[in-house]
């Protein structure tokens, strides 16, 4: 008998009890879609920062000896993806575990968490960003928000006004650093929302109308989905359409329930529709 008889995906990530989020999203969505979601944490939250109080657990002195001990089960990934991470210990530690768990056919999903609206995340410093950059080289799938790709190609944010052959030159630079596959998410354009995504030589430009207010997990949701359908052989296009709309479904409900910005989006009626 084997362990690797199911396929994996290795989700590196925090974890919130409440505040869907990070890890708490991923694994139902990666389960739901038929994979064993195996979670790294990073750091252990009650609840996310959004919060005005929560209680926070440090996970990264940890994190290692865990590691050591999958790789005594011989453990193999389909996947591996990283998301928010905390420190430049715990990039290092997601590149060594990316050296020592990938293999030819391991897929490695990079979601660079490193802000929003033009800005890094007060916890990010100027050499986070750089050991990023060297993160996202690794990646066979990077998906960035607009600020986050202008931060990676060193390209100057701006909030809307963005020309198609703008992104198109954004989404080359993030090429050269060496994913195949890039989704650029969160492009604003007035009533519209859109994603530009770079596969394999191809630009496509893909928006939709804007849902209700922006929520916290929404791009762990996106990152997981990507993850699991291409462990799963779907297109990465029609992989990121599915995404898009499974988030819009998930928005317009949560604000039919009347549910507070901060617990995040109420997706789990819609997981069946990620099996369509």
């Amino acid at each position: 008998m084997s362990h690797n008889n199911q396929k994996k995906i290795a989700v590196i990530n925090d974890i919130s009890g409440f505040g869907k989020c990070s890890l708490s999203v991923a694994l139902p969505v990666i389960s739901h879609m038929g994979i064993q979601c195996c979670p790294l944490p990073t750091s252990i939250f009650s609840n996310h920062t959004g919060f005005e109080s929560f209680y926070y657990e440090d996970f990264t002195e940890h994190m290692e000896r865990y590691i050591d001990e999958w790789e005594k089960l011989d453990l193999r990934f389909n996947a591996i993806a990283s998301g928010f991470l905390g420190s430049d210990k715990q990039i290092e530690i997601v590149e060594k575990f990316i050296d020592r768990f990938k293999n030819d056919d391991t897929i490695i999903v990079v979601d660079p968490v490193m802000g929003e609206d033009g800005h890094t995340y007060r916890t990010y410093t100027k050499k986070m960003c750089d050991e990023l950059k060297r993160l996202a080289a690794l990646a066979d799938i990077l998906t960035p928000n607009l600020t986050e790709a202008c931060i990676l190609t060193d390209t100057p944010y701006k909030a809307e006004g963005w020309k198609k052959s703008e992104l198109f030159e954004l989404l080359e630079k993030l090429n050269s650093m060496g994913a195949k596959k890039i989704v650029i998410t969160g492009i604003h354009s007035g009533a519209f929302l859109s994603n530009a995504v770079f596969d394999d030589g191809n630009f496509y430009i893909r928006k939709q109308k804007k849902a209700g207010s922006f929520r916290s997990g929404t791009g762990d949701i996106f990152s997981a989905i990507i993850a699991a359908d291409a462990v799963n052989g779907v297109e990465f296009i029609d992989s990121v359409k599915k995404a898009s709309a499974f988030i819009k479904r998930s928005i317009i409900n949560t604000e039919m329930l009347d549910i507070p910005l901060t617990d995040g989006v109420c997706f789990e009626d819609l997981l069946p529709t990620l099996k369509k």
